[in-house]
C-alpha cells in the first residue's frame, strides 16, 4: 500500500512564467495556476503535473560535467525524436551533448526518448 501520490514535480526557476510556457507548449498541459512565484503545468486542475518556484539564484546544471549536478531530468516521449528537437529549439531550448539531450529556458537538463511500444502515439 502506497503512503501518498506524487502530486507535481517541483523545479526551481529564475523565472517560473517562462519555464511554464516552455513546458506548457512542449507537453501540449496548460497552465492550470500561476501567481508571481509559483506557476503550474497539468492536464487540470485536478492532475498532477510539473511546478516551477521561484528560485532567483539557481545555477544552472552544467551537464555532462559534474560540476553542478543536474539536480532532475525529464525524459519526455516523443514520436519522432528530431522532428520534437527542432520544436523544443524553437520554443527556446538548447542542445546539450548526448543523443537527444537539451536544456530546458532555466538551464534543466530534459531528453527526448523515442517512444517505448507500449505507449500508444503522442500524436
Amino acid at each position: 500500500m502506497p503512503i501518498g501520490r506524487l502530486h507535481h514535480l517541483i523545479i526551481d526557476s529564475p523565472d517560473p512564467p517562462t519555464e511554464a510556457r516552455f513546458w506548457s507548449a512542449v507537453l501540449g498541459d496548460p497552465i492550470t495556476y500561476a501567481d508571481e512565484d509559483f506557476v503550474v503545468v497539468s492536464a487540470n486542475t485536478a492532475t498532477s503535473g510539473l511546478a516551477f518556484q521561484s528560485a532567483t539564484e539557481l545555477t544552472p546544471p552544467t551537464w555532462p560535467e559534474p560540476t553542478v549536478p543536474q539536480q532532475m531530468h525529464l525524459d519526455v516521449m516523443v514520436d519522432d525524436q528530431v522532428t520534437a528537437g527542432e520544436k523544443v529549439l524553437a520554443l527556446g531550448a538548447r542542445r546539450l551533448p548526448g543523443d537527444h539531450v537539451y536544456a530546458d529556458p532555466a538551464g534543466h537538463p530534459f531528453c527526448l526518448i523515442r517512444r517505448p511500444a507500449w505507449a500508444p502515439p503522442v500524436n
